[in-house]
């Protein structure tokens, strides 16, 4: 293990009484408001958003070995198989929670989870005889435990992608960088359910480069979505191996510019109960400022983050609430071009947390002419360095 993965910030047994009081006080009004006499979880994401560890085995399986709940009669709890109890409750959960198992043998975790349930239940994944649970709704907006924790992850995020962004070669092959990626995410206890990596011919073809024996070439993306203790965050840093292009200097300057009205836009939006749609109005309106009008129509914007990789995305027509605290990831493209982190919005104002303050950057203002201004990655040339 490297010194910088000694010290994640991540513990799940030192979980805070803060952040389970937010947990059972949140779930406590789920319960009265819809009369329901437990909620479970066993999607991997929302089972980490509830005891802070990991129910997964399989990464393919949709739903984890275990479920979590909250319970009328009992409080916290953890229905697993006796495979997998021991090491959960040692490894993975506080305890705070009473975890319970049973044979492996004799039934499932959708049945189990029926049997351990006193009165009306609702899941997060199919339960004979249950309510279905948006768990994404509760979800939002983030816990103050919940904050702290992605600042850290953020900044990791951030120094692993740009190590590796640093160290690039113009005969690198994207297989070779996304291997790269994974590595120095995962020394740092950080899972890569997305890395893209484009060189110079494919990121101009493609939207989504998805990584292959291609070189890079005269410039490179890097994407990434990365989660740890069930947080996400994403980021992309661009890359050129002589003086950028000016058309790619031109391009990733409107990305930048679509972005910061992004973020200006759900400021706005948060302060005034607006939407997701709200937000979408100004985005499409800023690649109309900027001289790309239908490049939105490409590719997603990108657009609420936290414990999933979006929460939500913005759409013309989406009704989602914009909130505070909560974390927001855009994702503009122009052509070859793309500027993306992840920002923390609160009553303060927004925070970039996918940030180390060793990338180029650049002062981009927003394209609503209300002064809004942030800093954005620039691309960085290697040559000289």
């Amino acid at each position: 293990m490297t010194d910088d993965a000694a010290d994640w910030g991540d513990s799940v047994i030192d979980r805070t009484e803060e952040h389970l009081e937010h947990r059972r006080e949140r779930l406590a009004d789920v319960l009265d408001a819809q009369e329901l006499d437990a909620v479970w979880f066993g999607r991997p994401n929302s089972f980490a958003w509830l005891t802070g560890g990991s129910n997964v085995v399989d990464r393919d399986a949709d739903v984890g070995v275990a479920a979590a709940g909250y319970t009328r009669s009992d409080g916290f709890v953890v229905v697993t198989n006796n495979i997998e109890a021991e090491r959960l409750a040692t490894e993975e959960v506080p305890a705070a929670f009473d975890v319970t198992s049973v044979p492996w043998y004799e039934s499932s975790l959708a049945s189990a989870v029926a049997e351990a349930t006193e009165g009306v239940g609702a899941a997060d994944f199919e339960v004979p005889g249950f309510e279905a649970l948006d768990a994404s709704r509760l979800r939002r907006p983030l816990a103050p435990s919940d904050v702290e924790r992605y600042r850290t992850l953020g900044r990791d995020v951030a120094d692993a992608l740009e190590r590796v962004a640093r160290e690039l070669h113009a005969d690198d092959t994207e297989h070779e960088v996304a291997a790269g990626l994974r590595v120095s995410l995962a020394t740092r206890g950080i899972e890569a359910p997305v890395v893209l990596v484009g060189g110079s011919e494919r990121a101009q073809r493609y939207r989504h480069y998805t990584p292959t024996r291609s070189e890079l070439g005269e410039y490179a993306l890097l994407s990434v979505t990365a989660e740890r203790g069930g947080l996400y965050a994403s980021a992309t840093r661009t890359v050129s191996f002589e003086d950028a292009p000016a058309w790619l200097a031109d391009r990733h300057g409107k990305a930048m510019r679509v972005e910061a009205t992004a973020l200006d836009a759900t400021r706005r939006a948060a302060e005034s109960a607006g939407t997701a749609g709200d937000v979408f109005d100004d985005i499409a309106a800023a690649y109309d400022a900027v001289g790309e009008p239908d490049e939105w129509k490409h590719h997603h914007q990108g657009g609420a983050a936290g414990f999933a990789g979006r929460e939500w995305i913005a759409t013309p027509e989406s009704d989602e609430a914009v909130e505070a605290p909560l974390a927001y990831a855009y994702n503009p493209t122009v052509r070859g071009a793309k500027s993306e982190d992840t920002v923390l919005l609160t009553d303060d104002g927004a925070e970039v947390l996918t940030t180390t303050g060793e990338w180029p950057t650049a002062s981009v203002r927003s394209c609503v002419d209300d002064g809004f201004e942030m800093e954005r990655h620039a691309v960085r040339s290697l040559a000289d360095e």
